[in-house]
């Protein structure tokens, strides 16, 4: 059995969770809760799998190791040939460039909630910055909709419902949906999917200290 390191808070672990659905290889996975942060020593459990230290971590029946949820997930579809990675060229670049698009929201998203937990307080220089890259992120998934709708399900819409998810569990108020209608409609849509529906964020530590809402993110 293959064995993963994973938390349901992770955006990066949710996208291996549904591509796991997706190529019905969940139920050849064992997961463990692994706690990883930035701000945290390193988790002794994960390096020994992972000199990066980083979650999602994919140990394979041979104990191979794969890490970085874009190669987990290439690995999971090649297994299942399910052609989440599509073969042909130019629809595999469209799915290629999605999934960074999404996975790039998703790292500046994580960033900026770590630099905001800074007993120093947080450089604005820097949070200004992000929010000008949130921003224009955004506009161009708007902008790619008809692109995303059109093509068949695949990675790249994976990373892109992974990053939303990121946007609203961290800054639930900020409204993005009305200020991207076709983008909201289209999220609607993917989120009933059901290897999406399967896999939502999850908060399993509960409202505490450690958690902080980051409202002031505005479109």
């Amino acid at each position: 059995m293959m064995k993963l390191h994973w938390s349901p808070r992770s955006p990066f672990v949710r996208k291996v969770l549904i591509v796991l659905e997706e190529t019905g290889l969940a139920e050849q996975v064992e997961r463990v809760r692994s706690v990883v942060a930035m701000p945290l020593p390193p988790n002794e459990a994960v390096m020994a799998d992972n000199p990066l230290g980083k979650i999602p971590t994919l140990t394979t029946e041979e104990g191979k190791a794969l890490f970085d949820s874009r190669v987990i997930c290439e690995y999971l579809d090649l297994r299942a040939g399910t052609a989440l990675f599509p073969s042909e060229p130019s629809a595999r670049m469209d799915h290629l460039a999605w999934q960074a698009l999404g996975d790039g929201l998703t790292d500046i998203l994580l960033l900026w909630r770590t630099e905001l937990t800074r007993e120093t307080g947080s450089w604005e220089a820097v949070t200004g910055g992000w929010q000008v890259k949130v921003r224009a992120a955004m506009a161009r998934l708007e902008a790619e909709v008809p692109g995303l709708t059109a093509a068949d399900f695949g990675i790249g819409h994976v990373a892109v419902i992974c990053a939303l998810g990121q946007l609203d569990f961290r800054w639930p108020d900020c409204g993005w949906r009305g200020h991207f209608p076709a983008l909201a409609n289209w999220e609607a849509e993917m989120v009933a999917r059901p290897s999406v529906d399967a896999n939502p964020v999850v908060n399993d530590q509960g409202e505490g200290e450690n958690e902080i809402t980051l409202g002031h993110l505005s479109f």
